[in-house]
């Protein structure tokens, strides 16, 4: 079955729940009818497939249980980790040994990234999250009043978690990335669920967005989930097909030099694929790696010195602008994005970079198609990336 099909029947499925259900503004588990959410389930249940996310997959077995298996999408690593998600209430049989048992919906979370709490975003559900970790560049309104008023609490840093604010704020599920630096050790003797959530290494926009659903599943959110991510399949389709037949590619550089490396990633990455979609070509786009890539200054500038444009993320304290760049390091001077004035900017200081960006890949897209082809979107005004004045 192609893509476009399996999305087209995602997208029926979902307008057809969600004509029947309605939403109220309940807050989590005040309905705590196990038959009632079943019955969603059931009807519900086979939109919950992921189309374009390569680190989860999804069984389903008789009795609404859903067998989620989760691998590193870029392949990096060989761990995979199971888990069966089953209706509050129930004890299914024929679960394999292997499946770590969640009873679902869950009704408290723990969020240890940015990227997870965007999900919760997206899904006009902050009242799951009753812990996080940095609150650094934390801009959503909600989840800084549920700061303030304590109904999330700051667990601390990776490696150095506070198990007891863990306990106290009585989680059912711990959402982690695996794969970094961790420190779960210790909070395994707590015997809280730790779930991996590997949104951050898909190698696809929409399949980081795709990520919802996965959440969706755990609190029982996936006809919600799935609306979301189809409004945001379409939008981008729209845009990848606008800019793909641009009569000139422009070429992008990404990064800055940072204690003598230049960070940058393959041409097999995230940032490349939506380089490609936005009618442009990365610097490195032949570079077969899909992850981070450490460059010297001269690398970079011998592949990117007649680049067009520049991509720069950063934290500025103040105006970023050309003079603070060439402050930062003058050979920064001889880039042709620079001496053209082809810097495209995002401040994280300013904008919410990392909590609301990932699930707004359509956004994201539009600003660079803005940015690189401007005749195709004139009136736009960019949000997250714009041209450096």
């Amino acid at each position: 079955m192609t893509r476009i099909s399996v999305a087209g029947i995602v997208l029926l499925c979902v307008l057809c729940i969600t004509s029947c259900k309605s939403k109220s503004g309940q807050n989590p588990g005040e309905s705590d009818s196990a038959t009632e959410y079943a019955a969603t389930v059931m009807d519900s249940a086979t939109t919950a497939v992921p189309v374009y996310a390569k680190g989860y997959s999804v069984k389903y077995l008789p009795g609404n249980v859903r067998l989620v298996d989760l691998r590193d999408p870029q392949k990096e690593s060989g761990n995979t980790f199971h888990y069966a998600l089953v209706p509050k209430g129930t004890k299914p049989e024929g679960i394999p040994d292997d499946y770590t048992v969640i009873e679902t919906p869950v009704k408290h979370v723990i969020c240890m990234t940015s990227l997870q709490l965007s999900n919760f975003i997206r899904l006009d559900a902050c009242d799951y999250v009753v812990g996080i970790t940095s609150t650094r560049h934390l801009f959503n309104k909600e989840m800084n009043e549920r700061l303030k008023s304590g109904k999330t609490a700051k667990i601390g840093i990776e490696g150095n978690f506070d198990n007891e604010v863990i306990m106290s704020v009585n989680p059912d599920v711990i959402f982690i990335s695996p794969f970094k630096r961790g420190g779960y050790d210790a909070m395994r003797e707590i015997g809280i669920p730790l779930v991996p959530h590997l949104g951050y290494k898909e190698m696809t926009p929409l399949g980081q967005a795709e990520w919802i659903k996965f959440i969706g599943m755990f609190i029982g959110q996936e006809a919600e989930a799935n609306a979301r991510f189809a409004a945001i399949e379409k939008r981008y389709n729209e845009l990848k097909e606008l800019a793909a037949n641009v009569k000139k590619r422009p070429v992008v550089f990404s990064g800055e030099i940072r204690g003598g490396n230049w960070y940058a990633v393959g041409g097999k990455s995230f940032l490349a694929e939506l380089f490609r979609d936005a009618g442009a070509d990365y610097f490195l786009k032949d570079d077969p790696r899909s992850g981070g890539v450490t460059l010297d200054f001269e690398t970079v500038y011998s592949q990117a010195e007649s680049a067009d444009y520049w991509r720069i993320v950063n934290s500025y304290d103040g105006a970023f602008s050309y003079d603070a760049l060439k402050q930062l390091d003058p050979r920064y001077a001889d880039f042709r994005a620079f001496r053209d004035k082809g810097v495209i900017y995002c401040n994280m200081r300013e904008q919410p970079f990392y909590e609301s960006m990932p699930m707004e890949p359509e956004i994201v897209l539009e600003d660079l198609i803005h940015a690189f082809h401007p005749t195709l979107l004139p009136d736009y005004t960019p949000k997250y990336y714009a041209r450096l004045k």
